[in-house]
């Protein structure tokens, strides 16, 4: 039993730390193609922490719709700009947004030191059972039953958003031999 709670701790800390470092990554890689690959990473980590607190449904949300759709978005449109190895340039804005960013991490962590964190009791009401537990399966079943037509027009809607990103984007090519 005490091998298993120190298992959790090392896989927690782990997942934690490696969310925490690649989001780091994220902002100080001057690649493009490489920060938006350690988003991926990132956004897989906080995946597992989901999995680790029984949010089985939120991590398999983060992995299909950040993971895979997000991810493969920003990726795909980091390919399609030019100068990607170039990077990051560096502006005068850098120091404003590194104080603010910096602000906002020390209220974060003061909010959270501050915080009472009461955990829910073992046997729940019926009311909040029936939110905490039953939900995800209800709505896959209103998903794939009630709202299927909606659910595949977002599809479609989305297809056609990127589809019509991808056509502005891409670069017009002038034939060889003009100058002008």
């Amino acid at each position: 039993m005490a091998f298993d709670n120190l298992f959790s701790e090392i896989v927690f800390w782990f997942l934690a730390a490696a969310s925490v470092g690649s989001a780091a990554l994220v902002v100080r890689l001057r690649s493009i193609f490489r920060a938006a690959l350690m988003l991926v990473v990132s956004f897989l980590a906080v995946a597992g922490l989901f999995t680790m607190a029984n949010a089985e449904f939120l991590a398999v949300v983060q992995v299909l719709v950040y993971g895979g759709g997000i991810a493969v978005l920003v990726i795909f449109a980091v390919m399609m700009t030019r100068d990607v190895d170039q990077g990051n340039q560096a502006t005068a804005v850098q120091p404003v947004a590194l104080a603010l960013g910096a602000a906002l991490l020390g209220a974060l962590v003061y909010s959270v030191a501050q915080a009472e964190w009461a955990l829910l009791p073992e046997s729940l009401p019926a009311p909040l059972a029936a939110v905490f537990v039953e939900t995800p399966a209800r709505l896959g079943r209103l998903l794939l039953s009630d709202y299927a037509l909606a659910f595949e027009a977002a599809g479609v809607l989305l297809l056609a958003a990127v589809i019509g990103a991808l056509s502005l984007v891409r670069e017009r090519e002038a034939p060889e031999g003009d100058d002008a």
